[in-house]
């Protein structure tokens, strides 16, 4: 079984951690300790919250600010539109900004959350029939061929 593991880089490693459990997820204890944070967000899905000085024993290259540059966004799927707003508004009650509008594509609505340090979470809800059969299909009109 492939789990993932996404690294972040943290200066606050105590606010990091009380806006992740704030979005719902918990902290495995057993791999959090000053240098990082074990977020768990599904049984196979972790973000590791490493202080930037921690975070820079594991690469070579220059740390990118994540206020300053991206890196990567880091897409997470709700079940809901409620969902994806309900998280959206955690993530704002606890210091997060949403740096865009919301994008609504009708088979695909999608919000993005900066955490307190800059780091982008894109949370979306998708169209089970479009994410099975791709957009065409679900904007395809009844009796036109997809």
């Amino acid at each position: 079984m492939t789990k993932i593991f996404v690294n972040l880089p943290t200066r606050d490693l105590e606010r990091s951690k009380a806006f992740y459990t704030a979005l719902g997820c918990e902290i495995n204890p057993m791999f959090t300790d000053e240098n990082a944070a074990c977020v768990v967000w599904s049984d196979d899905v972790f973000f590791m919250v490493l202080t930037r000085e921690y975070f820079s024993t594991f690469t070579d290259k220059a740390i990118v600010d994540p206020k300053e540059g991206a890196q990567v966004l880091v897409a997470i799927s709700r079940d809901s539109r409620d969902e994806v707003d309900a998280v959206l508004a955690a993530g704002l009650a606890a210091g997060g900004t949403e740096p865009k509008e919301p994008q609504d594509y009708g088979f695909m609505y999608s919000r993005d959350l900066e955490d307190p340090d800059g780091n982008v979470l894109e949370f979306l809800y998708m169209d089970p029939a479009a994410a099975e059969q791709g957009p065409d299909a679900y904007l395809a009109e009844p009796g036109d061929p997809a």
